[in-house]
């Protein structure tokens, strides 16, 4: 009996978000809100959550879901995020999490790569395949353009 391929284990989304508001993305507070909300909007299940003031002036953190997890390290002197999103399943959907802190970032720019990764042409050698884009966006008003690599 032939083997047959499935689904992807999971889409990992590396984010570079720019131009963010430093007040945002310098407070421990909103960036965990961000997260956590993010998480929710995707439909993941919140399992853990820490963040912390990285000296002198950024945040780092994780929301640890039933899916995988969230990440995030911000330099709010330089307006600048970085984002870790990798979710597994069907049922979640990560591009929605990554639309979602990157407005609630305040960002002018943010430059995506969505790996999606665990592909199996039937074979249990597993591969992944990736994109990227940049959006550059006007603050609070969603996408200007979409470019793709």
């Amino acid at each position: 009996m032939a083997k047959t391929a499935h689904s992807p284990i999971g889409h990992h989304y590396i984010v570079e978000v720019s131009g963010c508001d430093p007040k945002v993305i310098g407070s421990v507070e909103k960036v965990q809100q961000i997260l956590v909300k993010a998480a929710e909007i995707a439909g993941a299940h919140v399992w853990s959550i820490s963040f912390s003031k990285f000296p002198p002036h950024g945040v780092s953190g994780v929301v640890v879901i039933s899916e995988s997890h969230i990440s995030t390290h911000t330099w709010p002197e330089m307006g600048y995020a970085a984002l870790d999103i990798y979710t597994c399943g069907v049922n979640v959907k990560p591009d929605k999490a990554v639309i979602y802190a990157v407005e609630a970032f305040k960002a002018k720019t943010s430059h995506i790569t969505e790996i999606t990764r665990g592909i199996d042409e039937g074979d249990e050698i597993f591969y992944h395949s990736f994109i990227t884009w940049e959006e550059h966006l006007k603050r609070g008003a969603g996408s200007k353009g979409k470019d793709k690599d």
